[in-house]
């Protein structure tokens, strides 16, 4: 599904990374495991703004993930690190 915006959202950005995610049951778990979320404390954290800041995060500082998450919604990864730079004006 190719994503029909230019510029994304950050909680469309974060809605895609956690999609990918939900498809892929490895990642996932890697990333409760990183963040100790529980899946009770996923399902608590889904639509918050730290949550969604703390995925987007995640997803850059894995470049696999970051491409894979991009091909799959025909994105470019300069278009998500400028959803990212906005949230880190300060790098």
């Amino acid at each position: 599904m190719a994503l029909k915006i230019p510029q994304p959202t950050v909680p469309e950005l974060a809605d895609l990374c956690l999609n990918h995610l939900a498809q892929n049951p490895e990642q996932l778990a890697e990333f409760m495991g990183i963040t100790g979320l529980s899946p009770d404390g996923l399902r608590k954290s889904l639509g918050g703004a730290g949550f969604q800041r703390g995925l987007i995060d995640y997803v850059v500082q894995n470049e696999p993930l970051l491409l894979a998450i991009c091909a799959a919604n025909s994105l470019s990864p300069d278009t998500v690190m400028r959803v990212w730079a906005k949230l880190n004006p300060a790098g």
